[in-house]
């Protein structure tokens, strides 16, 4: 077995997230082509409907063009092992992006130029400020007209509440667009459109005044000069401990489909992005080089395969050795597992591995034993917080058009949940089963997966909710008393914690006022509140 602090120090974690269109996909392929792990740049198509990315392997997506689920990819460049998370960007797929985001250790924001900061953008942003988590940011379709790169940065700043320190800065942008310094390394990467190759045309200029940058770039040399004067005056030297804190987000420019500026990224991220961290747990902070294995389901995913009925589990590993075939707990249920065919992934394809360190995201088999949020250990009970579900913002009640098929549905549904594509709440009085999801989009995925992965026809009825909040009550008797006098509004999660259904924002407000023993959460993780 290899040395635990030798392969933590080889390893990076993390997630790229963006708007969707923002480019995050292609920056994506152009990552794995630099790895090796794909060959020709076709290989991972622009997730659009015609051809379908790596990372896109559900039939909706290949038919939608959109990612709708987070796809794990394991690549090696420059001796580094890169853990890289792709996920959804579009905003109905949100939380399985925010777990996704408590799975990674630091994050590549990608900005579209032209349209500059969205609302996606802000909302994810919002979530890696709640955990610190290092962000870099990433310019994209510098070949297009897109707006003033100093305008840009303001705006990012303003809108992303996050202080930006460039580390690469364009040379004009459009059809003049000439390529980028590299404030970094000082040099210069001149542009050449090209999709395929990875190899591009630096030329090293340390000192800006050399008659060099003139040859190069012509009239652009002195507008260059200028700029990185007042880069350097405004941001002064880049200090990596305040990135890694989360306080400053280092910026590239460049442009993913023509396969530029993106290996200056990729270098730059291998040298300052952090190492596996510390997690918190609900008893204790948790370092990777602790002797004992320990990690967290953050994902599951259902049919990853269609030609095998199956489910794997995600597994972030945080601490010590994962080996295959040893036993370990299953925290929540309380009994020892072991996993004959832990596997490491490349969107689709998996490689089945005998051992895995912390960082390692590894997919295992599932036959119903893990739901998102479980730990694993050698042994102790703890539990690792941060993966919580929020509250749906769209309600529908299920409708079974096939009866025939009821085992089916219950069990589609059971473990779609399971997945976190949705929430179920169950009527306190009768059977009524009500979706909740983040968007509209989630129900058009969920009737596809019921009828094609489990011969179950269902439709959805809209139906008047505005919020569904988890209670609790420090007296038994206030709590009783409430879902007694609330039981029209009252239903059960599939944990079988009580849920209230406000169906609007001022019968909340209103109940909050009128039962003040009673506490309202907008989030499952109130256990820890």
């Amino acid at each position: 077995m290899a040395d635990i602090k030798n392969e933590i120090s080889k390893r990076k974690t993390f997630a790229i997230i963006s708007h969707p269109d923002a480019g995050k996909t292609t920056l994506t392929e152009k990552f794995l082509l630099y790895g090796g792990a794909i060959q020709t740049a076709g290989a991972v198509k622009s997730n659009k409907i015609k051809k379908s990315a790596t990372s896109d392997f559900m039939e909706i997506e290949r038919q939608r063009g959109i990612s709708v689920a987070t796809s794990v990819m394991t690549f090696e460049f420059k001796g580094m092992l890169i853990n890289l998370l792709d996920t959804p960007g579009h905003k109905d797929f949100a939380e399985d992006t925010y777990r996704t985001l408590t799975a990674v250790d630091s994050v590549i924001l990608v900005i579209d130029c032209v349209k500059g900061v969205e609302e996606q953008t802000e909302k994810l942003m919002e979530v890696c400020r709640m955990r610190d988590t290092p962000v870099i940011v990433f310019v994209n379709k510098l070949d297009r007209d897109g707006k003033d790169p100093f305008d840009l940065m303001d705006e990012i700043e303003a809108k992303l509440d996050i202080r930006l320190h460039p580390l690469s800065w364009p040379i004009n942008r459009g059809p003049f667009f000439k390529g980028v310094y590299n404030i970094f390394d000082r040099n210069l990467n001149l542009f050449r459109a090209s999709s395929q190759k990875v190899e591009e045309e630096y030329v090293s200029i340390s000192n800006l005044d050399n008659e060099e940058l003139d040859r190069q770039i012509g009239r652009d040399a002195d507008q260059l000069r200028t700029d990185i004067e007042l880069i350097e005056g405004v941001y002064g030297d880049f200090d990596t401990s305040t990135y890694l804190s989360g306080k400053i987000a280092p910026v590239f420019f460049g442009s993913a489909i023509n396969n530029f500026g993106v290996r200056e990224l990729l270098e730059t991220f291998i040298r300052i992005a952090p190492n596996p961290r510390p997690r918190y747990t609900d008893t204790r902070l948790v370092e990777p080089e602790e002797k004992k294995f320990s990690g967290f389901i953050f994902k599951i995913h259902a049919n990853i395969d269609p030609n095998h009925r199956n489910r794997i589990a995600f597994l972030r590993i945080c601490s010590g050795v994962f080996e295959r075939n040893k036993f370990y707990k299953h925290v929540r249920l309380d009994k020892e597992m072991r996993f004959s065919s832990p596997a490491t992934f490349m969107a689709s394809e998996k490689n089945i591995i005998d051992e895995a360190y912390p960082g390692d995201v590894i997919g295992l088999y599932d036959t119903g034993n893990f739901k998102i949020g479980d730990t694993l250990t050698e042994g102790e009970k703890m539990t690792y917080k941060g993966i919580p579900s929020f509250s749906p913002e769209i309600f529908r009640e299920l409708i079974n058009k096939d009866p025939m098929k009821t085992k089916q549905l219950e069990k589609g549904i059971m473990q779609l949940t399971e997945e976190g594509v949705a929430q179920v709440f169950t009527i306190l009085h009768g059977s009524t089963k009500i979706i909740g999801t983040v968007g509209d989009l989630q129900f058009d995925v969920i009737q596809y997966r019921l009828k094609n992965e489990y011969g179950a026809s269902a439709e959805f009825r809209p139906i008047n909710y505005y919020k569904a909040c988890w209670i609790t009550a420090e007296d038994p008797t206030e709590m009783n008393n409430f879902i007694r006098t609330k039981a029209n509004y009252m239903a059960y999660d599939r944990e079988n914690n009580p849920v209230f259904l406000a169906s609007s924002e001022w019968i909340l407000k209103l109940t909050q006022q009128d039962y003040p023993a009673i506490q309202f959460h907008f989030s499952s993780e109130f256990k820890t509140d």
